[in-house]
């Protein structure tokens, strides 16, 4: 191959990182980790001072937009229904389609949009509250739609099933795990239709027979495996049948069981590790590559295990050697990745805190439901660079594209942009 047939390759896998870069596909962003593939996003912004847009929303939900090009995908409930919205990323609402009739269900954080939609870049893929799995295309064409329930069986959870399908390569990867049934499911993404289901066992009991936290991917360098955690444990799943690989146990301990203990926070992969949160302060825990088998509190396969400091809600965040723990108190815990020593332990703006933090260009952006949103630099120093707040309650974790940081509130959405715009 000649020269300029080299450059022209290395161009255009250049052109196609970027455009990957800005995307947002998932609702922890194009690796599944809160981590952006960007090198800028405003520090300071209020109602007045870099806001791109606002866009009034059809009802109150907490799951976070997903973004392909210039198509933003957001669920929300409106009157008597559910509904996809799909919106431009200039603020104009291009078309909504209903995903399931509404329930008669819990008020404020519980609500029936908060699991996040997933985009390949031609579909997007929901699960709603009632059971509701459907595949729409970026025209609003429904391709498949089911009835988790009818197919799986009748749901039987406190505050609702509300994790995000995994979508990677041909497969949307479902994990229901409640009080009538704990289940790991692959579907063909194309279809719907079921490729493989296993039974997920567990001893928990009491609520924590009941898990909110979304799955993902782990890929150690040595294999792929669809990580689960809830109902006591976290769980490693050969993708091609959902066969377990390990299973990390004394997560709940027996000695002191908590049976009030539900995992709502999901965890994060790098290929040298594995990061599993449990919930209300408690155990956080470091899992090595190569696992397999039953992994107890020591054993060979872990790395370090700290008894207190996990989030109840918010995701954890893992970059550059160092572990971010957003508490839902407002603490921010920073812990060495090797490990696990407390690097700093400080207190953001004083609020309630369920959205997971987002990294990029050296900042972590930290979301509190008032508004508030504190961004801090990265690194082993605590500094606070910015608070900025807007009028508006926030529950979703934020998604980034092209430089602008996209917030969903209770009642609109936000584009955050380095210049105003009046709409």
């Amino acid at each position: 191959m000649t020269r300029v047939a080299w450059a022209l390759v290395g161009t255009w896998f250049l052109v196609v990182g970027d455009l990957r870069a800005d995307n947002w596909p998932h609702w922890r962003g194009p690796d599944n980790n809160g981590v952006a593939r960007q090198d800028k996003l405003p520090l300071l912004w209020s109602e007045s001072k870099n806001l791109a847009w606002k866009l009034p929303l059809p009802g109150k939900a907490g799951s976070t937009p997903v973004i392909w090009g210039d198509r933003l995908f957001l669920t929300s409930p409106k009157n008597n229904d559910v509904v996809l919205l799909c919106i431009r990323t200039d603020g104009k609402l291009l078309w909504e389609r209903p995903l399931a009739k509404a329930l008669t269900f819990k008020k404020d954080e519980a609500n029936e949009g908060l699991a996040s939609p997933s985009t390949d870049g031609k579909h997007v893929y929901t699960l709603v509250y009632s059971g509701a799995v459907a595949c729409h295309g970026f025209d609003g064409r429904e391709v498949w739609k089911f009835d988790a329930q009818e197919r799986y069986g009748k749901f039987d959870i406190l505050h609702g099933v509300h994790n995000t399908p995994l979508l990677y390569e041909d497969r949307l990867y479902l994990v229901l795990l409640h009080a009538n049934g704990h289940w790991v499911i692959a579907l063909d993404k194309a279809t719907g239709k079921e490729v493989w289901k296993i039974e997920r066992k567990s001893d928990a009991v009491g609520v924590s027979r009941e898990a909110y936290s979304s799955p993902c991917l782990w890929n150690d360098s040595e294999k792929k495996s669809l990580v689960v955690l809830g109902c006591d444990y976290a769980t490693g799943h050969r993708l091609g049948d959902g066969h377990e690989i390990w299973r990390l146990g004394d997560l709940n301990p027996k000695a002191k069981y908590n049976p009030t203990l539900q995992l709502i926070s999901s965890p994060v992969a790098t290929p040298r590790m594995l990061l599993v949160p449990t919930a209300k302060g408690e155990t956080v825990v470091a899992v090595k590559p190569g696992a397999r088998g039953l992994i107890r509190a020591g054993g060979p396969f872990e790395l370090w295990r700290t008894r207190k400091g996990a989030p109840d809600v918010p995701s954890p965040l893992l970059h550059d050697g160092l572990v971010y723990l957003a508490r839902e108190n407002g603490l921010l815990h920073c812990l060495d990745a090797k490990t696990g020593t407390e690097i700093y332990l400080r207190r953001l703006h004083a609020d309630r805190y369920c959205a997971s933090p987002i990294l990029v260009a050296g900042r972590l952006y930290v979301l509190a439901r008032d508004g508030t949103m504190s961004v801090v630099k990265s690194g082993r120093n605590f500094e606070l660079l910015a608070a900025n707040t807007l009028d508006d309650n926030f529950t979703a974790s934020p998604a980034i594209s092209n430089g602008r940081l996209y917030l969903r509130g209770f009642r609109s959405l936000y584009a955050i942009g380095e210049e105003s715009k009046d709409r």
